[in-house]
């Protein structure tokens, strides 16, 4: 099982980036899909899930409605869409996996099996 996420980079305060995460090994349409970032000096905390049947979590504190989870899975590829970036969501983003059927969504690192990377979101003026 891998995952490989890209799409990172620098973007200015009120900018937008689109994070990709594609898996290999295994389809997602068998697994559910997190997304977490962790800021420099702080934990890791979770942003967003999807379900193996695109069922969708957030968390408000984290993205404020700023953010779209979504997959395509023709691609075997999960997005994060970020909207009006602040510099408080610079970090290192990390796609991670765990297998599941159905609805099952998660926030929780604890749940998540297969971990990515990360690429790195950097908001700066």
């Amino acid at each position: 099982l891998q995952l490989v996420e890209s799409g990172g980079g620098l973007v200015q305060p009120g900018g937008s980036l689109r994070l990709s995460c594609t898996a290999s090994g295994f389809s997602l349409n068998d697994y559910t899909l997190g997304w977490f970032r962790q800021a420099p000096g702080k934990e890791r905390e979770g942003v967003a899930s999807i379900s193996a049947g695109g069922s969708t979590q957030y968390l408000p504190s984290v993205t404020k409605g700023r953010f779209a989870i979504s997959k395509d899975s023709a691609k075997n590829t999960a997005y994060l869409q970020m909207n009006d970036l602040k510099p408080d969501d610079t970090g290192v983003y990390t796609c991670a996996v765990f297998r599941t059927r159905g609805a099952h969504t998660s926030t929780t690192e604890t749940t998540y099996t297969t971990w990515g990377q990360g690429t790195q979101v950097t908001v700066s003026s």
